[in-house]
């Protein structure tokens, strides 16, 4: 194949329709992320029929009606390739205070439970978490090579909300022990902390390419 024949088969991006303005690996990815999200849906239902705590099931019915917003703009924007009609992305606001509790009380070892009766919320908010930070985090790699700049717009300004709604939930979690917060001795800590200093002296960069031409001037040794 010559050049002008591959030329032939590439186009720029306002060339074509915009409900096909999705590269192959975007449109596997974007698949991946809205099933992801059905999937927090989906179970977010399934684990609220097991919630007796009122304060838990309001974060789980708040968290559920916005993740749920988001998921229309994302099918919206992945189906028509352009800005949904429904809005735009909106902003989680929590409401649990960011006060952690710092240390460790002894508890009871875990283990896997025997019996639905055993299903309480230490272990409902522990599987809230741990979808929402592999939300937050899928999301967050898929967005860094989206070629559709719509669709790419609303995943990146989703992930600082999945982010705050699994905050939402580790404090939720701190405060009722269910996730405990330990420290290090006070020595250590300010080891680790002051490990680090601050640059003051500017970088001095290569010109591009010097290396490459420094290899090459250098006498062939045997």
């Amino acid at each position: 194949m010559n050049q002008s024949q591959m030329q032939s088969n590439q186009l720029q991006s306002n060339q074509l329709p915009q409900n096909m303005s999705h590269g192959g690996h975007e449109v596997f990815d974007a698949h991946e992320i809205i099933a992801e999200m059905i999937n927090v849906l989906d179970q977010y239902m399934m684990f609220r029929s097991f919630m007796k705590d009122q304060e838990l099931i309001d974060i789980l019915d708040r968290q559920y009606a916005f993740i749920e917003s988001q998921y229309n703009l994302i099918v919206d924007a992945f189906s028509t390739g352009s800005k949904p009609q429904g809005g735009s992305t909106d902003v989680y606001k929590m409401t649990q205070s960011n006060d952690v509790v710092f240390g460790i009380s002894p508890t009871q070892p875990k283990k896997p439970n025997r019996s639905i009766s055993e299903i309480k919320e230490a272990g409902l908010s522990a599987h809230m978490l741990g979808l929402l930070k592999t939300t937050a985090s899928t999301m967050t790699m898929t967005s860094v090579e989206m070629t559709n700049p719509v669709l790419r717009r609303i995943l990146a300004d989703t992930v600082p909300n999945m982010i705050e709604m699994a905050y939402e939930v580790f404090l939720y979690q701190n405060k009722h022990g269910y996730y405990q917060v330990p420290q290090l001795k006070q020595q250590d800590m300010q080891t680790m902390t002051q490990a680090y200093a601050k640059t003051t002296a500017p970088p001095q960069m290569p010109n591009g390419g010097e290396n490459q031409t420094q290899q090459q001037q250098q006498p062939f040794m045997q």
